[in-house]
């Protein structure tokens, strides 16, 4: 059984060699791409590049829960979920990882959850992220001596148009510590699927807004691109690491996310 799933991010469309492909149907639609099945490990994975093979998909256009289903169907408990992400503050470097413990939600319009009646349900997302899956993606960069941060928050925007000067040092004055166009309601749809999911971020450039800083010049999308793709193999690396020291069983709650959702 597939129990392991990596969505791949922006300048991240390819993992295996040669390997089973999968064009599987939802009732939400087709996903992004097919799913590419392999071993990591030896353990059995599902890959899909969530903006499409060809950066298809914007963020706000990404069939999220389409993607999400996909892997429900192949038997996924747990999602490893790379991204590309701005920095908002200084200490957050390009080329750092953050192990993102929270989200802000600025997105609209984009279908979120799929409960839209007459099953209505109400997840718990206080903790978005997996706690064992958080722990795993930690000790994994202290072994590869990654440079990393143990927690931060993700400011997610819709896209697909980067932050004005003030919108990026309105979110950076709060605190929050990386931005990025796709992590919700990614995380989301896998919380009410009750798959574990554990993000990913890797730094590609320092957002806009952080003042007198000479750093924060205007990103482009091929900077981003760029920098992402000039850090693939580090990703896949922590990835492999990830999953080689996953155990077989979860001990988290994620499992059972909707024991409790319904009125």
């Amino acid at each position: 059984m597939t129990r392991i799933g990596i969505f791949g991010g922006s300048g991240f469309y390819h993992l295996f060699d040669g390997t089973e492909k999968k064009d599987l149907k939802t009732p939400y639609g087709k996903p992004s791409a097919p799913a590419s099945l392999g071993k990591i490990e030896e353990k059995e994975v599902a890959f899909l590049p969530r903006h499409g093979v060809k950066h298809d998909f914007p963020p706000h256009r990404i069939p999220y829960k389409a993607n999400a289903d996909a892997f429900k169907q192949l038997g996924v408990e747990r999602i490893i979920g790379p991204f590309a992400a701005g920095s908002l503050q200084p200490e957050v470097k390009p080329g750092d990882f953050v192990i993102c413990d929270q989200i802000v939600d600025r997105t609209h319009g984009r279908d979120d959850t799929f409960f839209h009646g007459p099953d209505v349900a109400h997840v718990s997302f206080a903790e978005p992220y997996c706690p064992e899956m958080r722990k795993i993606a930690i000790e994994a960069c202290e072994r590869l001596d990654i440079p990393y941060h143990g927690k931060g928050t993700v400011v997610v925007i819709n896209g697909p148009r980067f932050s004005t000067r003030a919108e990026s040092n309105w979110f950076s004055k709060m605190g929050w510590e990386v931005i990025n166009m796709t992590q919700y309601p990614e995380v989301v749809l896998a919380r009410e699927l009750e798959m574990c999911y554990a993000g990913i971020s890797l730094i590609t450039d320092y957002d806009v807004g952080m003042k007198g800083d000479p750093r924060a010049k205007a990103v482009t999308a091929e900077e981003v691109g760029r920098v992402f793709r000039e850090n693939n193999e580090r990703v896949k690396k922590l990835i492999a690491e990830i999953i080689q020291n996953t155990p077989e069983k979860r001990s988290c709650g994620c499992g059972s996310a909707m024991e409790h959702a319904h009125l």
